[in-house]
Protein backbone atom coordinates (compact mmCIF):
# COMPACT_ATOMS: atom_id res chain seq x y z
CA UNK A 1 0.00 0.00 0.00
CA UNK A 2 1.43 3.45 -1.08
CA UNK A 3 1.36 6.50 1.39
CA UNK A 4 -0.62 9.47 1.22
CA UNK A 5 2.99 10.93 0.25
CA UNK A 6 4.27 8.40 -2.18
CA UNK A 7 0.69 8.79 -4.44
CA UNK A 8 0.93 12.62 -4.55
CA UNK A 9 4.63 12.00 -5.81
CA UNK A 10 3.67 9.42 -8.19
CA UNK A 11 0.98 12.02 -9.61
CA UNK A 12 3.32 15.21 -9.98
CA UNK A 13 5.62 13.44 -11.44
CA UNK A 14 4.11 11.22 -14.00
CA UNK A 15 6.46 12.13 -16.75
CA UNK A 16 10.04 11.63 -17.04
CA UNK A 17 12.47 14.12 -15.43
CA UNK A 18 16.15 14.98 -16.38
CA UNK A 19 18.16 13.49 -13.99
CA UNK A 20 19.51 17.30 -12.91
CA UNK A 21 15.86 17.96 -11.79
CA UNK A 22 15.82 14.75 -9.93
CA UNK A 23 18.63 15.80 -8.13
CA UNK A 24 17.49 18.93 -7.38
CA UNK A 25 13.90 17.41 -6.18
CA UNK A 26 15.99 14.95 -3.87
CA UNK A 27 18.15 17.80 -2.16
CA UNK A 28 15.02 19.83 -1.50
CA UNK A 29 13.39 16.49 0.14
CA UNK A 30 16.27 15.56 2.35
CA UNK A 31 16.05 19.48 3.31
CA UNK A 32 12.92 19.59 4.17
CA UNK A 33 13.17 16.44 6.62
CA UNK A 34 16.33 17.30 7.65
CA UNK A 35 14.97 20.39 8.82
CA UNK A 36 11.79 18.48 10.25
CA UNK A 37 14.24 16.26 12.72
CA UNK A 38 16.50 19.55 13.43
CA UNK A 39 12.77 21.21 14.84
CA UNK A 40 12.09 18.00 16.43
CA UNK A 41 15.32 18.04 18.84
CA UNK A 42 15.22 21.70 19.62
CA UNK A 43 11.72 20.96 21.09
CA UNK A 44 12.84 18.16 22.66
CA UNK A 45 15.59 20.26 24.22
CA UNK A 46 13.38 22.94 25.05
CA UNK A 47 10.90 20.74 26.57
CA UNK A 48 13.51 19.16 28.88
CA UNK A 49 14.95 22.66 30.03
CA UNK A 50 18.60 21.48 28.65
CA UNK A 51 21.16 24.13 27.41
CA UNK A 52 21.99 23.07 24.20
CA UNK A 53 25.59 23.35 24.26
CA UNK A 54 26.22 21.67 27.80
CA UNK A 55 24.00 18.87 26.93
CA UNK A 56 26.03 17.96 24.11
CA UNK A 57 29.06 18.33 26.26
CA UNK A 58 27.77 15.99 28.96
CA UNK A 59 26.76 13.09 26.20
CA UNK A 60 30.13 13.08 24.37
CA UNK A 61 32.18 13.12 27.88
CA UNK A 62 30.23 10.13 29.17
CA UNK A 63 31.03 6.53 28.53
CA UNK A 64 28.32 4.10 27.81
CA UNK A 65 30.19 1.18 26.82
CA UNK A 66 29.04 -2.23 28.55
CA UNK A 67 32.28 -3.49 30.48
CA UNK A 68 33.03 -6.62 30.20
CA UNK A 69 34.53 -9.26 32.78
CA UNK A 70 37.63 -10.75 31.67
CA UNK A 71 37.24 -14.31 33.21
Amino acid sequence: MLTNLQLELLKTFSRPLPESQLLEIKQLLADYFASKIDDGIDEFFEKNNWDTDAKVNQWLGEHLRTPYSHS
